[in-house]
């Protein structure tokens, strides 16, 4: 990344190695990182990204959308899904544990 670059996480915290990144935003290879999620959750109260000034840090709540209806659309689709269960039909967006999500 080049020195003015901005690193988003907002997907998976294990993608992005931590250390290496504290090392690159302390010496300034990067310009800053704005992170949702980490390696482990939640972050620990001693970890070096707190003090930062060039860190964002969001409490993992990324998936909130624009959208002013999303927690009426989220239980809309639970219920279709507990209703999908019940008849023994095929669940929508379901886990894929082997493939990690």
């Amino acid at each position: 990344m080049k020195p003015s670059a901005i690193l988003v996480n907002v997907g998976r915290g294990p993608v992005v190695d931590e250390s290496a990144l504290v090392r690159a935003l302390i010496n300034r290879r990067i310009a800053g990182a704005a992170l949702d999620v980490f390696e482990r959750e939640p972050l620990a109260n001693d970890s070096a990204l707190w003090g930062m000034e060039n860190v964002l840090i969001s409490p993992h709540c990324a998936d909130r959308t624009g959208d002013p209806d999303w927690v009426q659309l989220t239980v809309q689709f639970f219920v279709e899904n507990f209703h999908r269960y019940r008849s023994g039909e095929p669940l929508q967006n379901l886990v894929d544990k082997r493939a990690g999500y």
